[in-house]
């Protein structure tokens, strides 16, 4: 079960594809579209990426935050960044403990579920399985955000 809406947004801190610390209070008194996804360049994974980094420009005129993350690492995270040009940070969350406290665990993967966190840390809407498209993930969460 992922967390429901209404729920505060689990906290977090985690290095970012350079090694920077990002944490959840970064991104405190605007809306972070925060996307869990199972492994870098594969394709489903490339699409969803794809499809965030297509519409970022919009994202960044409405003050709206993109993080992905997945359990791969630092340098993993590096390749497919650069390999896609993807323009947000991809969180290492390597030992699952943001995977855990988002309850998006498969196994040694996270499972493919998007939250979009309020302004004030509260989880506001929640994608995964059929109403998750990864070809269409970043316009589809656009057209929901208002």
């Amino acid at each position: 079960m992922t967390l429901p809406v209404g729920t505060a947004a689990p906290a977090f801190t985690a290095r970012d594809t350079n090694g920077n610390l990002v944490k959840l209070s970064d991104f405190a008194g605007k809306t972070l579209v925060l996307y869990f996804y199972p492994k870098d360049d594969t394709p489903g994974c490339t699409k969803e990426a794809c499809s965030f980094r297509d519409s970022y420009s919009e994202f960044r005129n409405k003050d709206i935050g993109i993080l992905g993350v997945s359990r791969d690492d630092e340098a993993s995270h590096q390749q497919f960044t650069q390999k896609f040009s993807l323009p947000f940070p991809l969180l290492a969350d390597t030992d699952g403990s943001i995977t855990k406290a988002y309850d998006v665990e498969k196994g040694t993967y996270s499972k493919r579920v998007t939250y979009i966190i309020d302004a004030i840390g509260k989880i506001s809407q929640v994608y995964e399985g059929d109403n998750l498209n990864t070809e269409t993930h970043g316009p589809d969460i656009l057209a929901a955000i208002h």
